[in-house]
């Protein structure tokens, strides 16, 4: 009998176990589905970390911007090549130096150069004797030929009177009519070689005028000649040509440079011109005359759009600013600038600062903040027209609401934030 209680007492232990085994594993299935129901606790987020703006309606200004620099205007820039191969003897003037256009700025030499100049003087010289002595010869000649046509024309008007006279002493009598017919015939031959000599005069008039015209001009082509060869001689003193500065000087003292080769830049720092590099999807809408403000970074000039290059370049489109006021003291060729161009303002619109990842016409999402400010949720905004700090919300915000601009990428995965104080 005691062995068959103690089988019983057995039984219902073990009964007892599995019961309350069945009723752990029940309630851990229970507070599984539980956790499982529940949505995940927002991240916390330090709020001093975060950039947020408020959503404003009024007036937006559309402006491009980009980098840049000061460039000189094209026509006020004075680029000096080398006029034949020289070697630099002297340098008188730095970079950076005023100059005036008598200022010299280095001293060449070539000693080619100086001997054709000097060929080139004594060529002209000797063109000039002979036409002295040409000039000469001839108007010696022409004055041989008028005086031989002078004593013609003096026998001519002789027998001219002979004739005339003799026409009266044959009317009463006292000449023969052979005589008359004889002094006629002598006055018509004086007649004709007083006109042939006159013709001899001037065919040999224009004669001399062509050959001393072919002299002259034999003159004038060595005259220019020489004129060319003292250019290059003088061009061995390299002097500025323009009031301005100096702005490059690529050789030292004692190099040679190639005919071509540049000695010298000489600028008008006071004319410049502003030229950006302006991302070519902001681009699109620059059109000329736009108005601009060039940063100089020691005070802003106004300007205008003057030239857009139609071309890009590594993603930039290169635009050119008149500027239509003198640049602030210290500003230069080659400083860099930041140029802001204003392409239209648009009134009565919704807009909020600039988003980190935010492109105009797109619809990204945006944390808003509770008017509590000890959270934000996210929300789809659709985004219109962008500027260089704002940009238009076409719908998902309303005037006053708070977002969050700065990067949230990490959070992209929660549709909710803590903010955190």
């Amino acid at each position: 009998m005691d062995i068959i209680r103690d089988e019983s007492v057995k039984r219902k232990k073990r009964r007892t176990r599995i019961l309350i085994g069945a009723a752990g594993v029940v309630a851990v299935l229970v507070v599984t589905f539980i956790v499982s129901g529940l949505k995940p606790a927002a991240p916390p987020v330090e709020y001093s970390t975060i950039w947020p703006d408020t959503v404003k309606r009024g007036s937006m200004m559309r402006q491009v911007r980009g980098l840049g620099s000061l460039v000189p205007i094209p026509e006020d820039v004075r680029v000096i090549p080398a006029e034949t191969d020289v070697r630099v003897d002297r340098i008188l003037i730095l970079p950076g130096t005023p100059v005036k256009p008598d200022s010299i700025i280095m001293e060449l030499s070539n000693p080619q150069v100086a001997q054709e100049a000097l060929a080139a003087d004594l060529d002209l010289k000797s063109a000039e004797a002979e036409f002295h002595n040409t000039k000469a010869k001839v108007d010696s000649d022409l004055i041989s030929l008028r005086a031989g046509a002078a004593t013609v024309e003096a026998d001519y008007e002789n027998a001219k009177r002979d004739y005339e006279a003799n026409i009266e002493l044959n009317k009463i009598g006292v000449l023969s009519g052979s005589a008359l017919k004889t002094s006629a015939s002598k006055a018509r031959e004086l007649e004709t070689r007083n006109k042939l000599e006159q013709e001899r005069i001037a065919e040999s008039t224009k004669a001399v005028e062509t050959q001393l015209a072919v002299q002259q001009a034999n003159i004038d082509q060595k005259r220019a000649m020489a004129g060319l060869k003292h250019r290059l001689l003088d061009a061995l003193k390299v002097r500025a040509g323009i009031t301005g500065v100096l702005q490059e000087l690529p050789l030292q003292v004692g190099q040679r440079a190639a005919q071509g080769t540049i000695l010298a830049k000489v600028v008008q720092p006071e004319h410049l011109k502003a030229e950006l590099k302006i991302p070519e999807t902001q681009a699109k809408d620059i059109v000329d005359q736009l108005p601009a403000e060039i940063d100089t970074h020691n005070g802003i000039v106004k300007g205008y759009v003057s030239r857009i290059d139609p071309a890009s370049q590594n993603g930039t489109v290169t635009v050119d600013v008149t500027l239509t006021e003198p640049p602030p003291k210290g500003a230069r060729p080659d400083l860099s600038v930041d140029g802001t161009i204003t392409l239209e303002k648009l009134d009565n619109v919704l807009y909020v600062g600039r988003p980190a990842f935010g492109q105009e016409k797109s619809t990204v999402g945006m944390f808003k903040i509770d008017p509590d400010g000890k959270g934000a949720t996210r929300v789809p905004v659709e985004l219109g027209r962008s500027s260089v700090n704002t940009i238009e919300v076409v719908r998902g915000l309303k005037e006053g609401d708070q977002v969050i601009l700065s990067d949230m990428t990490r959070y992209d995965n929660q549709e909710r934030i803590t903010l955190t104080h």
